[in-house]
């Protein structure tokens, strides 16, 4: 026998995905992570030059830099466009016309970025960042994916003075600072690292934060919010430092 349960409406779950801020639908749901609530990310950014509390429930998120407590919600993102019809095409359109009417007409690398994300050619022409005409499709997918994924900054610093034969071939990066997805993980920074100092691929590195070896999988977000941020004086962007692996066998 069929369930006879009754049918949901999209209303049923406006709590849930509309924004306690503005009172729309959630547009790129950023989510506090000290209290675990969600905002639309234009909104919560415009919140915090105010404020450095959370507008629901009046928590301090951070002492002076809120905006490195917010974490998109890639996943209630797509929740919310299944839900909703045509949520999605009307916010992409709405964002095109925006970089439309604010970016410079000497410069489309904006429009360029968001018609390569709309499926839309380029304005430009200059192909300056497309090595292939035919992947564009794909490969501005693939881009769109990681840029909106939460981001965040670290410094790459050399550990010196460990007595260690290969400090030689371990030097100083030329630009040490990055920025990066918070989901990358600490065997992708050893890849990183082993490109731009040209190791060899048999070469074995450690990475350190507050002196600790971190995991080969463990991602900068979690070290982070449990190594970085509860020691020391919290100062930002995040310091992982690297050497010659060193074997205690």
């Amino acid at each position: 026998m069929a369930a006879t349960g009754r049918k949901h409406l999209v209303k049923d779950f406006n709590h849930f995905i509309t924004c306690y801020l503005c009172r729309g639908y959630l547009i790129k749901p950023t989510t506090v992570t000290e209290c675990l609530h969600t905002f639309c990310k234009s909104c919560i950014v415009q919140h915090f030059e105010e404020s450095n509390d959370c507008p629901k429930c009046g928590i301090q998120v951070h002492e002076t830099n809120p905006l490195e407590m917010l974490r998109l919600d890639n996943t209630l993102e797509e929740i919310i466009f299944k839900l909703v019809p045509g949520l999605r095409e009307k916010e992409e359109q709405q964002e095109l016309e925006f970089w439309r009417k604010n970016q410079p007409k000497e410069n489309g690398q904006v429009e360029n970025l968001m018609c390569q994300r709309l499926g839309l050619p380029d304005v430009g022409g200059d192909g300056d960042g497309g090595g292939g005409d035919g992947d564009d499709g794909e490969g501005g997918g693939d881009e769109d994916y990681h840029r909106s994924d939460p981001q965040i900054a670290i410094c790459l610093d050399c550990l010196r003075n460990t007595g260690q034969s290969g400090e030689n071939t371990v030097t100083d990066l030329m630009k040490r600072f990055i920025r990066c997805s918070s989901r990358v993980t600490v065997g992708t920074i050893k890849k990183f690292l082993s490109l731009k100092l040209k190791l060899p691929s048999s070469y074995e590195l450690d990475v350190l934060c507050n002196g600790e070896i971190m995991g080969r999988d463990h991602t900068l977000e979690f070290i982070y919010m449990t190594r970085w941020r509860l020691h020391g004086e919290n100062t930002y962007p995040m310091v992982l430092e690297y050497r010659p692996r060193i074997d205690f066998g």
